[in-house]
């Protein structure tokens, strides 16, 4: 397994990964979406599976980690003991979604050390349902403000629970990998809709632990100056 220090070097080379889907859909696909995603058209946004001829869009991913990043500042200036930062995100936009992105942030919480995740106002990100041809993803218009789409037809194809947990996995700091085996989680849609596993692998969970630990901090004060 590569170390940790050299993993982050990859990532922040890649853009900071930040995409998109949660759980594991059953009759989602009949329910309307309660609002519409942020009407202005996003800067960037990353996909759970790639199109034909697509790599991983380093520059989308490095635009949704900066947006979240900018409110993770505030918080580790007003807690800048706390060993955990605590990422806030909203369901409201998404209620079809709620066990599964319940069950991603369980999944998530048990996995690394360095960041939680929690549901509440005043979000960090927020998660949206509908239809989308680009299927399930990650967005940012650039400007600090970040959500999630959980495209409803995505999420029957796919284990709905895996594609939450990998868009989840963005707004931690990981990037797509969408040649990686199934046992990746941010191999996303890459293995085809035979693979259900939703859980991040130990270089995953590593890369996630040094992010929150060193990485965001380093991240953050380069982009300060």
């Amino acid at each position: 397994m590569k170390h940790p220090r050299t993993v982050m070097s990859a990532v922040i080379g890649l853009g900071f990964g930040l995409a998109a889907a949660l759980g594991t859909a059953p009759a989602i696909a009949a329910s309307p979406a309660p609002a519409a995603p942020p009407a202005s058209a996003p800067a960037a946004h990353v996909g759970y599976a790639a199109k034909a001829g697509a790599h991983e869009d380093a520059a989308a991913n490095k635009a949704f980690f900066e947006a979240v990043a900018k409110s993770v500042a505030k918080k580790r200036g007003a807690h800048p003991g706390a060993q955990a930062v605590t990422i806030v995100y909203s369901t409201a936009n998404a209620p079809s979604f709620r066990t599964q992105i319940s069950n991603s942030a369980q999944i998530w919480n048990s996995s690394v050390s360095n960041v939680r995740l929690q549901e509440g106002s005043n979000a960090d990100f927020t998660y949206y349902e509908g239809n989308d041809p680009r299927g399930s993803y990650a967005s940012t218009d650039g400007h600090g403000n970040g959500y999630i789409l959980l495209d409803y037809s995505q999420n029957q194809q796919y284990d709905s629970t895996r594609v939450t947990t990998h868009e989840t996995g963005h707004v931690l700091g990981l990037p797509d990998h969408y040649s990686g085996p199934c046992s990746e989680l941010m191999s996303g849609g890459g293995p085809g809709p035979s693979c259900t596993n939703p859980y991040p692998d130990s270089n995953e969970r590593s890369q996630v632990n040094y992010l929150w630990q060193y990485g965001f901090a380093a991240a953050l004060a380069a982009n300060a100056s």
